[in-house]
């Protein structure tokens, strides 16, 4: 959420950078500053009415104390009615920042100065790659007809059981999906992050906090009872509001946390070729990256994230390559994120795999995330997650590439987790 005194203080700007994620509702920063001032003014009255309040009970003390029972009386009755004045101000006080928060929460991060213009996908921007791509002829089997012919992966049954995007990890589909989980984790441990295992559901508290609800809310898979609550889309979503309310001393940054969950997305409207597979499902694993850290140092910290998942894929020996997401690609609680895409060889395109971004103070406003600095102060922190990584299109990129005459070869990174080092 955006600070509404950086709003006041650089509106013309941020309106300017706003308008490259396609935001141009001028109106509603209008209206948000318009509100601030009405809250402002507000608590101001309120503030007044509660110390005049303060000093009227001590004032009818003392003229108790001396007898004056009379003069003490005509105080109360004016307490009184200052204290009904107090609760209809403090009514108002809640309905004007409920009606901020709303509008607030309508509104996108600022994008970082690096973003580009852009619409579309085909408008990021590709930052490198690595690797030798396969050639097409040698890999023409694309990873839904290797996962039927070899029983990794039972598309019908998981239809049957559930529904279409809803697969069924098979013997030693299944043996590989856990190795490569196993192996991401390791990863992220062994370079410092705390394992979690969090909850899969998350209250609406914690979907506002990172930024999925209200924008996203249709996105998501929801149970109504007396308290609503929402399957993850994310591990992101549970894992950064581990730290909401809290306040770290700057020393205890940063925090780094990684976690494995099941990931459930509507995906409302996918259809055709993209979807074919294990290319966009309502159910997929992942395994995610989530670090706290301070303002001065999270742009260092995304370039720190971006190298360590780049190890990642090149033990796995997969073509990648990394991409810079322009103005209209990027999320709404984004300030620059960069994307992970490794090559498909049967399909001939690049499939998504991991997407690295820095929401500075977005989140940390909604969360209330904050630490003390060496001075006392008490600010923002910036928040930072990725994908290290999402398993689907990793399992496909790696069942089409290394398909060969002796079967489906694995990395030889994943030999000591999966037992096996070709599957036959």
């Amino acid at each position: 959420m955006i600070r509404v005194n950086l709003l006041r203080d650089k509106k013309d700007s941020i309106i300017e950078r706003l308008s490259i994620k396609n935001f141009n509702n001028l109106s509603i920063i209008n209206d948000i500053i318009n509100l601030d001032d009405d809250r402002k003014s507000n608590q101001l009255l309120l503030d007044n009415s509660l110390s005049k309040v303060n000093n009227i009970s001590k004032d009818i003390a003392n003229l108790y104390k001396s007898g004056d029972s009379d003069k003490a009386g005509l105080l109360k009755h004016e307490s009184k009615q200052l204290k009904e004045n107090i609760k209809d101000l403090q009514i108002k006080q809640n309905e004007i920042e409920k009606n901020l928060n709303h509008l607030l929460y309508q509104v996108p991060n600022i994008p970082h100065r690096s973003v580009p213009v852009g619409e579309t996908d085909v408008d990021n921007q590709i930052i490198k790659q690595v690797g030798i791509l396969p050639e097409r002829d040698k890999c023409n089997k694309p990873h839904w007809e290797i996962a039927k012919e070899y029983n990794l992966i039972d598309f019908d049954l998981g239809n049957k059981i559930t529904g279409s995007g809803f697969p069924v990890y098979v013997n030693k589909g299944a043996k590989l999906q856990r190795s490569l989980v196993s192996f991401f984790l390791d990863k992220n441990i062994n370079v410092g992050y705390t394992e979690y295992l969090p909850p899969h559901l998350v209250n609406e508290k914690s979907g506002f906090g990172t930024g999925q609800l209200p924008k996203f809310e249709d996105d998501l898979y929801k149970f109504s009872d007396e308290n609503d609550l929402y399957l993850i889309p994310t591990a992101e979503v549970p894992i950064t509001n581990l730290y909401r309310n809290l306040i770290f001393d700057q020393t205890d940054l940063p925090v780094k946390a990684t976690a494995y969950t099941p990931c459930f997305r509507r995906e409302a409207g996918s259809y055709g070729k993209d979807v074919r597979g294990l290319n966009r499902l309502h159910q997929f694993d992942k395994v995610e990256i989530v670090q706290i850290q301070h303002p001065d140092l999270s742009y260092d910290t995304l370039d720190e994230m971006v190298s360590h998942i780049e190890g990642i894929l090149t033990d796995l020996e997969l073509p990648y390559r990394i991409v810079r997401l322009c103005g209209g690609d990027l999320g709404f609680s984004s300030a620059l994120t960069f994307d992970f895409e490794v090559y498909s060889a049967a399909q001939d395109r690049w499939l998504e795999v991991s997407s690295v971004s820095n929401f500075e103070d977005f989140q940390s406003n909604r969360l209330k995330l904050r630490f003390r600095d060496n001075d006392g102060k008490i600010k923002l922190c910036h928040t930072l997650n990725g994908s290290a990584l999402a398993l689907p299109r990793v399992l496909a990129a790696m069942l089409e590439n290394n398909q060969s005459l002796d079967g489906i070869k694995i990395p030889e990174i994943l030999h000591s987790y999966t037992g096996f080092s070709v599957i036959k």
